[in-house]
């Protein structure tokens, strides 16, 4: 009767030990499930002169030294030709760098070799359901960018930029502009 009760208690711990695995292990899957469906948005607009208020709005870069700036309203790249984006430290902070597909690297030569001292500027939305909307940046046009690479230090924590990447990648991945990740094998196979 004694052996039998400690063999029921052995099998109780190991179906209470794995529930807690299984639990353990649905957190961390619920975890990357969650990062794999972040989305983010990225619009580059150019700026403009003020004579068009039909066609321009004004940005305001920077929320803790604002810097206003009339834009085109219709951005010229947007998260439909970015292949990648990515932190890249930098000068004691971070980066975020943008590649943008064939079609956007063109455009972007284009719009950086017509309008140098001009800026270039960067609104982003993310976040959960994409609640979160911010001028990211506002770079100025120095040379043509002929290469597809924006590179730019936003207005964001590190924490928010990573998200915005983690987005952006997420959705070059969803309208096949980036290859989708390989699963990693587990050991057993």
């Amino acid at each position: 009767c004694v052996a039998t009760m400690v063999i029921r208690l052995t099998r109780f711990n190991s179906y209470l030990l794995g529930g807690l695995l299984a639990v353990a292990l649905m957190g961390c899957e619920t975890t990357k499930s969650k990062a794999e469906k972040e989305a983010a948005m990225i619009r580059v607009h150019i700026e403009v002169n003020r004579n068009d208020p039909g066609q321009n709005e004004v940005a305001s870069v920077s929320r803790t030294a604002p810097i206003e700036l009339t834009v085109k309203k219709a951005p010229f790249l947007d998260e439909a030709q970015l292949t990648q984006a990515s932190l890249v430290d930098s000068h004691g902070g971070f980066s975020l760098a943008l590649q943008f597909d064939q079609r956007g690297t063109w455009l972007l030569e284009q719009y950086t070799a017509m309008n140098p001292g001009r800026h270039l500027v960067v609104a982003a939305q993310f976040g959960e359901k994409l609640a979160e909307t911010r001028w990211l940046a506002a770079p100025l046009i120095t040379r043509r960018i002929s290469n597809g690479l924006l590179t730019f230090a936003p207005d964001a924590t590190r924490e928010e930029a990573e998200a915005i990447a983690r987005g952006l990648n997420n959705v070059a991945i969803k309208s096949g502009n980036q290859p989708k990740p390989k699963k990693e094998k587990s050991k057993d196979q």
